[in-house]
């Protein structure tokens, strides 16, 4: 298995019950695949995934990295629904990330190679506009302080605006490292 890799499966039942559906790739709409978008549980075997509540990798974000998630409380969801999923493809031991003030990387910056709880004690301002991301390590970026509220998951490349990382608006209160992958 390569390291850019994984399994995982979802179940339509809590606790690991009823229908079943496993992936090892990208999957644009679970309906496609003869699957509902209703996932009350989530074993992750190897990798990293993102999913996403919508098909065509849209809605709210969530990371699944490798354990076992008995229900959608488990990955920070308010209901049952996921509609798309992929796998995350850049992991590794390099990570590097610069977190900009301004659109299209202008203003303050900062860079950071370690996890941040606490992102408003490294910025002047409260809000990230622009990133980008180095060497083979994704990042999960969140909403608020201590690994809290809506995630966006950023791998290798430059983002110029908090719409090319999905974001909703440039309030990014805390970031961590993608490393439980195995």
């Amino acid at each position: 298995m390569s390291r850019y890799s994984g399994k995982i499966v979802f179940y339509e039942g809590k606790c690991f019950t009823g229908r079943k559906m496993e992936l090892c790739s990208d999957c644009d709409n679970f309906q496609d695949r003869g699957f509902l978008n209703r996932v009350n549980s989530i074993r992750v075997e190897s990798g990293a995934f993102i999913c996403y509540d919508h098909p065509d990798y849209k809605g709210q974000q969530y990371i699944l990295e490798h354990g076992e998630y008995p229900e959608y409380q488990r990955w920070n969801a308010h209901n049952d629904h996921m509609g798309s999923c992929r796998p995350i493809r850049m992991h590794g031991e390099n990570y590097r990330l610069e977190l900009f003030e301004g659109e299209n990387f202008s203003g303050e910056c900062v860079e950071l190679c370690e996890d941040c709880p606490f992102l408003k004690a490294r910025l002047t301002k409260d809000c990230v506009n622009s990133i980008k991301v180095y060497g083979d390590g994704a990042w999960v970026l969140y909403e608020e302080p201590n690994y809290r509220g809506r995630m966006y998951i950023v791998e290798r490349g430059h983002f110029s605006s908090p719409k090319d990382w999905q974001g909703e608006n440039p309030s990014i209160q805390s970031v961590r490292r993608v490393a439980n992958y195995f």
